[in-house]
């Protein structure tokens, strides 16, 4: 499997800006196990799908600004860096798009804001 394999295109407006009050009523989406139908509820319905012995989960970590796009040194070919981790000052760990194209000792110039 490639990470390639969950690329997909999310129009702009689809991207939540600001998180919705009151929080549990973020949209939540129920897969059944079962094979049931897939079923649209808002998260302050969670515990009506829980059940004894399930376990969850939280997640608390934070989203970094870490989507970069730049140009590759001499070629002028595009790229576009997703920052995961920093690995010591000045070094992170990332996924390169297109990763195939990007060898160690690439270099590269990042855009500013536009």
């Amino acid at each position: 499997m490639k990470t390639s394999d969950y690329d997909y295109q999310l129009p702009q407006e689809l991207i939540a800006q600001t998180p919705v009050e009151p929080r549990d009523a973020s949209r939540l989406m129920v897969v059944p196990r079962n094979g049931g139908p897939m079923q649209h509820q808002t998260f302050s319905e969670l515990p009506d799908f829980l059940q004894a012995g399930d376990v969850l989960v939280f997640n608390d970590s934070r989203v970094i600004p870490a989507r970069l796009h730049g140009r590759r040194t001499g070629t002028g070919g595009r790229i576009e860096l997703l920052l995961l981790s920093r690995q010591a000052p000045g070094t992170w760990r990332a996924l390169v798009r297109p990763g195939r194209r990007m060898r160690a000792g690439a270099t590269f110039e990042i855009f500013g804001e536009s």
